[in-house]
């Protein structure tokens, strides 16, 4: 069942609406990530379901309770979430120990000592609690904020760019153990990010958002492969959209050759099929365009960026469109040398646009996250 509920969720600054009428429900021990750019009311809505901000409409249920509604806010010491915040908020006068005991007043010294040992052991951090914050690595700091969020055994955990401060590299490994360690508590929570990277190793379901609403809510493979809409294929990794014409319900023709899907096309603005001459934006990801030395279509090399065992090549078709590959690094071409390249496209994904001939006038249509 739903652990964590929101309904028709909206807040407002004034006149200015930040959240407007977001509903998503969080099933219980799974994680959740809320992925979108800065301003778009990711952080405002984890602040209202932890009970820090009011809500102007809606209801947000924690484990079937109402804690939320226009005019209602539980305090947020009674909702029994834990927060992980982006700078970690960490006490410099306490030990890791007395930091990750904070919120355990209630419990006797040999019991509080017992879970303190225990989180100690849960985060990878033994025999580290009489050492200060300041005598840790960024990446243990973060994880005594989270065993000083789990500490009290919350129904639900909160995490708030909790990777922003870290290195890439580092920030990719401790997501992939903190959502080990919250699969291993069980624990219900919820992630708020900007980095598509964090929100696909950690969650098991991410909502796009943008203007204050969700785009898409789905799992990361989906949100991936199968956008919503442009703007969560422009936002959530990295391709091109490459004007084309239908075919029929599963072909369509662009300007490197015919793609035929295994499901039926999917254009925007709610239709299910495009009928015969629509036009569209067909979205194509670095793993859509193959090299191949022995196809007759060929491109010109742009750009490269190597990154050990792959190239991301950017090539420019013969129209002046720019498209991105991702080739095994052995393959290692020249600024300005033509290669050939062919398609391998399971799924269409495009987007209405008026119709035109595949072949457009040179322009770079490349994007970048």
């Amino acid at each position: 069942m739903a652990h964590l509920e929101l309904q028709g969720i909206v807040q407002r600054y004034g006149t200015h609406t930040v959240v407007d009428g977001v509903s998503f429900a969080v099933e219980s021990g799974s994680i959740a990530c809320l992925l979108g750019p800065s301003g778009c009311g990711k952080t405002t809505l984890l602040r209202c379901i932890a009970g820090f901000e009011e809500i102007a409409a809606g209801e947000i249920r924690v484990d079937g309770r109402l804690v939320s509604s226009a005019g209602l806010r539980l305090p947020p010491e009674q909702r029994r979430i834990g927060m992980v915040f982006q700078d970690y908020a960490l006490f410099p006068h306490l030990t890791v120990a007395a930091n990750i005991g904070f919120g355990l007043a209630r419990l006797g010294g040999s019991e509080r000592r017992s879970r303190v040992s225990e989180l100690l052991d849960t985060v990878g951090l033994s025999g580290q609690g009489t050492k200060y914050p300041h005598e840790l690595s960024g990446g243990q700091q973060q994880r005594v904020a989270l065993a000083r969020a789990l500490a009290p055994q919350p129904q639900l955990i909160l995490l708030d760019e909790p990777f922003s401060n870290l290195d890439v590299d580092l920030r990719e490994r401790l997501s992939l153990e903190v959502r080990a360690i919250l699969k291993s508590q069980r624990i219900t929570a919820v992630l708020v990010t900007h980095d598509q990277h964090e929100a696909f190793a950690m969650a098991d379901e991410v909502g796009v958002m943008a203007g204050g609403s969700i785009q898409q809510w789905d799992t990361p493979y989906r949100v991936y492969h199968q956008p919503a809409n442009h703007f969560v294929a422009d936002f959530v990794g990295q391709g091109v959209f490459l004007p084309g014409v239908v075919i029929d319900e599963s072909r369509v023709e662009v300007e490197l050759g015919l793609l035929e899907s295994r499901l039926p096309l999917e254009c925007s603005q709610g239709c299910e099929a495009c009928g015969k001459g629509c036009g569209v934006e067909v979205l194509l990801r670095p793993d859509d365009i193959i090299h191949d030395d022995q196809a007759g279509l060929l491109a010109e090399v742009r750009h490269k960026a190597f990154r050990g065992a792959e190239i991301l090549y950017t090539l420019r078709l013969a129209s002046g469109v720019e498209v991105l590959s991702l080739v095994p690094s052995h393959h290692n071409h020249a600024i300005g040398e033509r290669i050939g390249i062919r398609l391998d496209v399971d799924h269409v994904v495009a987007f209405k646009t008026p119709v035109r001939s595949p072949a457009v006038t040179p322009r770079t249509v490349q994007f970048h996250r």
